[in-house]
């Protein structure tokens, strides 16, 4: 980690890499990543592609809420993100934001998202989304990172979080089908974070975060990667009994095969002892995530074309 002398004093920097680093503490690739779940989920709850303004609220609302989140976690987590290098280069450990700053701007963004959400969508959809931004601060970040493997499982409500608040946004309820896509997204989480962090092992070891990779052997964690793979394509089957068809059984299914029969060759090449590449498993799991709420969003345009 760069010694503080050795920094550039926050005072000297330029109003656009400031700009650049509080977007930077909202985590952008993965509050877009939340986002390609919602608009889908939204569609399937209403039936036909809502009213702009609606979308438009929901997704303005679900993505402000996901950077205080992100940026409130980047706050209570700034002494080991400095600690790791892939992490050491984000706006508190280089000092271009000072702590207190960005507690202000995930505290300013937590109240925006919600008032948002409040005024322009349901109740029901604001306490969700302030409900999301809490497990993930507080029973995430705080509580289990720091102490247990298993927070990446645990702390997988917050992600699947955005499925529930866009279905709640259109309808003011929640159903079977929006359970179901929760399921899909809350299932998913583990093999792709764990995907990650046995790409970044070292990193975590290093600040001492007992994420899956660092405490246990590599046999085991791909095992463990494959089983919640295999829960998630299984789930993502139960969509279809429940009317979303004729796209989105293929799509979700052959995705399915694909993100299974890669999990599998990690774990093959756990065994046998030969390069991993994680990261490919990563990338496909993000495909698969993707094509998955396409066949949902399609499902709905077929419907309304027929």
């Amino acid at each position: 980690m760069t010694a503080v002398a050795d920094r550039q004093p926050i005072a000297t920097r330029s109003v656009s890499t400031v700009l650049r680093a509080y977007l930077s503490l909202t985590k952008p690739r993965i509050v877009e990543l939340l986002l390609v779940t919602t608009l889908p989920t939204m569609m399937l709850a209403a039936g036909r592609f809502p009213s702009l303004l609606l979308v438009l609220a929901t997704l303005g609302g679900g993505a402000l809420a996901a950077g205080a989140a992100n940026a409130l976690n980047c706050y209570f987590d700034r002494d080991i993100d400095g600690l790791m290098h892939r992490t050491e280069g984000r706006p508190l450990p280089s000092q271009v934001i000072t702590p207190r700053a960005a507690l202000t701007f995930g505290l300013v963004l937590t109240v925006v998202s919600t008032a948002l959400l409040a005024w322009a969508t349901t109740p029901l959809a604001a306490a969700l989304s302030l409900g999301a931004i809490g497990w993930y601060v507080f029973v995430y970040t705080l509580w289990l990172k720091r102490r247990t493997h298993h927070s990446t499982v645990v702390g997988g409500v917050a992600g699947a979080a955005p499925v529930l608040i866009g279905w709640a946004a259109v309808t003011g309820d929640l159903s079977w089908r929006a359970g179901v896509l929760f399921a899909v997204v809350f299932f998913w989480q583990p093999p792709h974070f764990w995907a990650l962090a046995m790409r970044f092992r070292a990193d975590y070891a290093r600040a001492d975060v007992p994420m899956l990779p660092v405490v246990a052997e590599t046999v085991s964690v791909t095992r463990q990667i494959v089983a919640y793979t295999v829960v998630t394509v299984a789930v993502s089957m139960l969509l279809w009994p429940l009317g979303s068809w004729p796209l989105y059984p293929v799509l979700a299914g052959l995705a399915g095969a694909w993100f299974i029969w890669k999990s599998i060759t990690l774990a093959r090449r756990a065994r046998s002892g030969e390069d991993l590449s994680p990261m490919r498993l990563f990338h496909v799991s993000i495909s698969y995530l993707t094509l998955v709420f396409l066949g949902v969003a399609g499902d709905v345009l077929l419907d309304l074309l027929g």
